[in-house]
């Protein structure tokens, strides 16, 4: 059976640095505090949300929710944007994604202050992702890949690595971190041509197709480490699956996350220690 990659660990590590750090903060008067701007009631939305609220209260992280509904207006959300860039006692700023298909998504996320950019939704933020300038923040389910290899002692660097998945969101920022690791990239997605023989290729295969359980045991051989990133609501089991079919892959491969308990559990923390930062940049910014 193939290690599970729990991010329980991972999550406290950086937890752990994030608690001192929100301390010290709040010693000079300051809360570091995350607004959620959140449309509509998706599942995967509303679990992640859960999950980042909890977060940010076992550190001491302030939150501030921001609910929207699925039929909302370019213009009331632009000005909910423009209210939570003005509103000095939010340092971060999390928005969901997709957005509604009436919403210009693109001009929703230009319209974030870059400074309180904590998941990487401006073109600033992922700029830095793909010059490797280090500015703004990484996209937080990137970083937590990377933190989860990084905590469980799998370098990147010399192996052969295949992404699954090309969006701005998840796939096409890892793809560039892992490449900065010194991996060798092959980025795979729905039209890729025998996709299965592709995978079998990696070391390392971070999953992040969006299709609930599409990825199956075919694509996978003994040696690999995978990275389920997918987050999908199983009407019939009652229960969040990965893009991975866990119970025919884990048999095979050396090492796999879980979903729910993986890389989830780590992108909140991730997130909230970009809170945390953005707030000490505030603050030396008076």
């Amino acid at each position: 059976m193939a290690q599970v990659l729990s991010g329980k660990d991972v999550a406290a590590a950086l937890n752990e640095k994030m608690a001192a750090d929100v301390e010290a903060l709040k010693a000079k008067g300051i809360t570091p505090t995350l607004a959620i701007l959140r449309i509509g009631e998706r599942a995967d939305d509303i679990s992640y949300e859960k999950g980042a609220t909890k977060r940010c209260e076992g550190v001491g992280v302030g939150i501030k929710n921001v609910l929207l509904p699925a039929d909302v207006d370019q213009d009331t959300l632009m000005k909910a944007i423009a209210d939570l860039n003005a509103d000095e006692g939010v340092h971060g700023v999390l928005m969901f994604r997709p957005m509604p298909e009436q919403i210009d998504q693109e001009a929703a996320c230009a319209a974030l202050d870059p400074a309180k950019d904590v998941d990487c939704v401006t073109e600033g933020s992922l700029a830095g992702v793909f010059t490797g300038s280090g500015k703004g923040y990484d996209p937080c389910t990137a970083q937590a890949c990377m933190e989860i290899l990084k905590h469980y002692g799998i370098d990147p660097k010399g192996k052969r690595a295949v992404v699954i998945g090309r969006s701005l969101v998840i796939g096409k920022p890892v793809a560039m971190m892992l490449l900065q690791a010194n991996a060798t990239i092959t980025i795979c997605h729905s039209k890729t041509a025998d996709l299965p023989s592709v995978a079998k290729e990696a070391d390392i295969v971070i999953a992040a197709l969006g299709r609930m359980e599409s990825i199956t045991a075919d694509y996978f051989k003994p040696g690999q480490t995978v990275i389920d990133v997918g987050i999908n609501w199983n009407e019939e089991k009652g229960k969040l699956c990965g893009d991975v079919k866990f119970d025919d892959v884990e048999s095979i491969v050396d090492a796999i996350t879980p979903v729910p308990g993986g890389v989830g559990s780590v992108t909140t923390s991730v997130l909230v220690s970009h809170v945390v930062d953005a707030a000490k940049k505030a603050s030396e910014g008076k």
